[in-house]
């Protein structure tokens, strides 16, 4: 049993049709390092966009979002990054309600948003000596040297954005967002303007880093199999829709448990068991489901 309907959403008047059979109960000692609580965000008072939205994440836990365009998914991420403000409901990470930007989050957008006048290298410096004031010359240079050879760009470290390929644009705002150690990585679709092969290649690689630092993650995707590959856990949102007892907001409409074991790799997901049961649920949930009803 792979999948539970989160029993923590308010979300009113949503019926999910063949509901997935409840998890085991998570493990106690996870206190929910991030905990957002009854979020909500209207443009038009009569019609939010989502409403209700209740979820924790544990530290060192991966966690997808999966809908389709409009349920308010990069709203919620940027109420999580602190570049934007929730209607109502409450956002605390490590005991603290989340106000405004921090280094403690690092963001890494679909576009990559490097300073063009500089080199990987000080675009990667420019965070760490905004992170560590204090630090020498030579311990920034160490660090990012340290983080650009975990995303594999040291031969093109002293090289401007204007030289490099969009994956090895994407390569550096990653090793950006993680060399300033944030307590949860925020990633708004980080590979959805890349071929496949380099999109592959860098899903990997964030694998690996993700491992190593046991890092805190929140990743916005519309790719089921990376978000069956990357995520522990796969949130399912539904869109806002007219029905006929009114309208009903969108939210978090299910949350799937990935049974698939921790060192799964790109090249070997579709060979597991329980893999096309995994998929075929979310793209069921997507193609059936994902309107509130």
């Amino acid at each position: 049993m792979w999948s539970d309907v989160n029993q923590r959403q308010a979300a009113p008047a949503l019926a999910l049709s063949n509901p997935a059979p409840v998890a085991p109960a998570r493990d106690p000692a996870m206190t929910g390092f991030l905990q957002i609580d009854k979020l909500s965000k209207a443009y038009v008072p009569a019609k939010p966009v989502f409403a209700d939205v209740s979820f924790t994440i544990d530290k060192g836990e991966f966690v997808c979002v999966i809908g389709h365009s409009g349920c308010g998914k990069t709203t919620i991420l940027n109420v999580l990054a602190g570049l934007d403000t929730a209607t109502s409901g409450n956002v605390i990470m490590d005991g603290k309600e989340v106000v405004g930007p921090s280094l403690e989050r690092g963001v890494v957008f679909q576009s990559h948003a490097l300073m063009p006048w500089l080199t990987v290298r000080k675009n990667i410096a420019f965070a760490v000596e905004s992170r560590w004031p204090g630090w020498k010359a030579a311990q920034v240079n160490a660090h990012v040297e340290k983080y650009v050879a975990l995303v594999g760009l040291s031969a093109a470290i002293d090289k401007k954005p204007s030289q490099l390929s969009g994956g090895m644009k994407q390569r550096v705002g990653i090793a950006r967002a993680f060399a300033i150690q944030p307590k949860m990585l925020l990633l708004d679709e980080p590979f959805g303007a890349l071929d496949a092969l380099t999109r592959g290649t860098i899903q990997d690689e964030l694998m690996t880093i993700v491992h190593q630092t046991h890092q805190t993650v929140f990743m916005i995707t519309h790719d089921v199999d990376e978000a069956i590959l990357l995520a522990d856990r796969i949130l399912l949102m539904s869109n806002g829709s007219d029905t006929d007892k009114g309208y009903v907001p969108g939210g978090i409409a299910e949350v799937v448990v990935n049974p698939l074991p921790r060192d799964r790799t790109r090249a070997g997901l579709h060979h597991l068991d329980g893999y096309y049961d995994l998929r075929n649920h979310i793209v069921d949930f997507l193609v059936s489901r994902a309107k509130a009803h």
